[in-house]
């Protein structure tokens, strides 16, 4: 019977921390991409899925995703019921008995299960980017709820669960979550944008990023916490995660040059935005390949989406839907290629351990049986998510509703949907405006230096503007 490892269960605790770190990073990301009129919602729309997904998963969540992975005879489509509210999870918890471990890791189930609700907090918060500027916070609240219930947690059962039929029928490899989590999020973000439309004057009005520093922390958080997003899905703190932890650094930096060198071929121009969201679609491609690629195959990982993704952020450009902050050009396409070129690059003498009856990738001589393996995956989540999030866009927007109206979005989503706003601009405009006198005032004085008269202010009053 497996005993409780302390060691790892403190670095899938520490993990669980790093990856809910990863949701305000990305509220930073998207917020600073937004105009400044919708910062706050933005906020918001990614805040949210941390109260509201943590409570489902405790509820459902954690049953439907994972309640018979001890079972060897488990269902395939879903982990049932039986552990509706966590139960029959805590039996033992106080003797640290073999019935709290989660399969042979000696990391208690309830830890496993922390670090797994971190994952299904921030996969509906992905698909947030794509509806910016123009969502009602109660449509989004109601949709996020409805998402991950049919189609999040079932499809994390596939794909994680030691039963889900991707994994142990297919033989998908898909180590932190490249189906499960960004290609899912993509599907559903392109369903959402479809539903809802185009922002008033997409294509014709300037909507550039109001705080591109902003941009750069929340990808700088992204980076941070993705460490925990990937390694700490060893559930151990080995070699596994220590292989991981390398082939993440590795393919986002490599996705940050070829994302930069396609954005200098297209524009001309190396941007601070282009080089966080190359980053990011690094990130992306690499979660399915972490564990099952070299360093060097890590190189080509991140290289390729991270120049290809600069290019398909301009699909919505060519087939005319409103991506606001690109998910479907970064977190679908890099989900697919993640998924699609462990096909190519897979190595057998990595530790990944091949244990769900996966192949080596062609390049490796498995031949092409996992590429076919692995475009199977990506298309059953790809189609299965974005059938049912268009249906349940649909069905959300007609009853409560998700768009704003035309007015609220011209006028500013903040202050129509919560009554606040970032930035106080009319204080500013009067600091401005007090700072403007007294400079006026100074180069209009005497040439003895004298003070000038006529200003109502004080020195010291100068001196605080």
């Amino acid at each position: 019977m497996p005993s409780l490892d302390t060691g790892n269960t403190a670095w899938v605790l520490a993990s669980s921390a790093l990856v809910l770190l990863m949701t305000p990073g990305l509220a930073f990301f998207y917020g600073g991409m937004v105009r400044a009129k919708s910062v706050l919602n933005m906020l918001m729309m990614n805040f949210i899925c941390i109260a509201v997904v943590t409570v489902a998963w405790v509820l459902y969540g954690w049953s439907v995703s994972f309640g018979n992975a001890n079972d060897a005879s488990g269902n395939g489509f879903w982990g049932g019921l039986k552990q509706w509210g966590m139960q029959d999870i805590t039996t033992g918890i106080a003797s640290n008995s073999h019935a709290t471990i989660y399969g042979s890791t000696g990391v208690p189930i309830f830890a496993v299960a922390c670090f797994q609700l971190m994952f299904a907090i921030i996969t509906p918060a992905l698909i947030s980017g794509a509806i910016a500027d123009r969502t009602k916070f109660v449509g989004w609240t109601v949709y996020v709820c409805a998402w991950v219930t049919v189609i999040y947690f079932p499809v994390a059962h596939w794909v994680f669960s030691p039963n889900g039929f991707i994994n142990a029928k297919l033989h998908v490899m898909d180590f932190a979550g490249g189906t499960a989590v960004h290609i899912n999020a993509g599907a559903g973000a392109l369903a959402c944008a479809l539903v809802l439309g185009k922002r008033v004057g997409f294509k014709k009005d300037p909507m550039r990023p109001h705080n591109v520093p902003f941009v750069m922390l929340g990808a700088a958080l992204l980076w941070f916490g993705w460490f925990g997003f990937n390694a700490g899905s060893a559930l151990t703190s080995g070699g596994q995660a220590s292989v991981v932890f390398m082939n993440t650094q590795v393919a986002t930096c490599t996705a940050v040059i070829g994302w930069l060198a396609a954005e200098k071929i297209q524009h001309g121009k190396f941007t601070t935005v282009g080089a966080a969201s190359g980053a990011v679609a690094g990130l992306v491609a690499i979660t399915p390949a972490c564990a099952s690629v070299s360093p060097i195959g890590a190189i080509f990982v991140g290289l390729i989406p991270g120049f290809v993704c600069c290019y398909a952020v301009n699909l919505k450009n060519r087939f005319d839907f409103d991506d606001s902050l690109d998910v479907v050009g970064v977190h679908l396409v890099g989900g697919i290629l993640g998924t699609l070129l462990i096909g190519f690059f897979a190595a057998p003498d990595e530790v990944s351990g091949f244990s769900n009856g996966a192949k080596a990738g062609l390049f490796y001589g498995g031949g092409a049986s996992q590429l076919v393996s692995q475009a199977e995956g990506a298309g059953i989540v790809f189609a299965y998510s974005f059938i049912v999030s268009f249906i349940l866009a649909k069905i959300v927007n007609a009853t409560l509703g998700m768009r704003v109206t035309a007015e609220a979005e011209i006028a500013g989503i903040d202050q129509a949907e919560h009554a606040e706003t970032a930035y106080d601009w009319g204080g500013l405009s009067g600091s401005l405006h007090r700072a403007a006198v007294s400079v006026a005032a100074a180069t209009a004085a005497p040439s003895n230096g004298s003070a000038p008269t006529g200003t109502g202010e004080s020195d010291e009053e100068k001196v605080n503007v």
